[in-house]
């Protein structure tokens, strides 16, 4: 069954669009138990948010599938048409139930958690990094190779039934000479966190330091990830400009583990509305 939920470029879609899909998918697997699955079609620009949020927000085994298009439908080669119907078949397939959201395109099954658009015109753009491929669709049947083994849909503890809205968290990147300016300002604009994205292995440059001090005296969580695209930052090395761990304000400080900046973003959204404290918080970056 087809429904229209929205019809916005994916860049334009709002965190309480974001709440409202969740609740509509979960509404639907609620209603419906003779649902199979659901497949959302989405610009592919934050795709990757969309699904991961989706990934921690829906409340189901069963399969969600995210699906997108490269090109453009007036242009030679469209595939929407092709990831759409493979994104059907994968919602269908028995053996999708519990892996999570899915992303499927371009004959790749990606796990939301993992999966990053890695080029902004190529057909084979999304792509889970190291990690690689769940599975493919290939013309006889779906096929599984692996499964992700982070905390996802029905075994997540988030509740967005009754959310209006998600807390601030602003992403800032680290590059050279970076001022701290830019961190006090999301602070004094009302952010409730910041992720940082760091260089390597959580370095920060220029007074960026100054500014995470600020915001964890203002009790604003930050996060360190990485820019570099793959790699973790473990619990012991949340930022070389904090200070020592045995100072109070570094239960403030987590580490993104191996979430990309604008996945840790969503993350903590979620953390924060769930009134998570900073441990709490850091067991949620290790758990999903």
């Amino acid at each position: 069954e087809a429904e229209q939920f929205a019809n916005v470029a994916s860049s334009q879609l709002s965190i309480a669009q974001w709440l409202d899909l969740a609740r509509r998918i979960n509404a639907a697997f609620t209603d419906d138990q003779d649902l199979t699955g659901i497949v959302v079609s989405s610009g592919t620009d934050t795709l990757e948010e969309t699904a991961y949020f989706l990934n921690l927000t829906v409340r189901s085994d069963k399969p969600v599938v995210v699906v997108g298009s490269m090109r453009n439908p007036s242009t030679l080669g469209y595939e929407g048409a092709a990831n759409l119907l493979e994104g059907f078949r994968v919602a269908a397939e028995p053996a999708s139930r519990g892996k999570g959201v899915l992303v499927v395109l371009n004959d790749e099954i990606n796990a939301a958690r993992d999966v990053a658009k890695t080029d902004a015109l190529r057909l084979d753009t999304f792509q889970s990094r190291h990690y690689g491929i769940l599975g493919v669709v290939d013309s006889d049947r779906v096929v599984f190779h692996r499964a992700g083994v982070k905390r996802h849909t029905a075994a997540a503890e988030f509740d967005v039934s009754q959310l209006k809205d998600l807390p601030r968290v602003d992403v800032i990147m680290v590059y050279q000479g970076a001022s701290g300016d830019l961190i006090k300002a999301a602070v004094d604009q009302g952010a409730k966190g910041i992720v940082i994205a760091s260089a390597g292995a959580g370095a920060t440059s220029g007074t960026q330091g100054e500014g995470i001090q600020y915001a964890v005296s203002k009790g604003v969580f930050v996060v360190t990830s990485t820019r570099t695209g793959s790699g973790r930052i473990a619990a012991g090395r949340r930022g070389r400009a904090g200070g020592g761990d045995d100072r109070p304000d570094q239960a403030l400080r987590i580490a993104a583990e191996d979430l990309a900046p604008v996945k840790a973003r969503v993350l903590l959204m979620l953390a924060i509305a769930a009134r998570a404290d900073g441990a709490s918080i850091q067991r949620m970056f290790t758990e999903y």
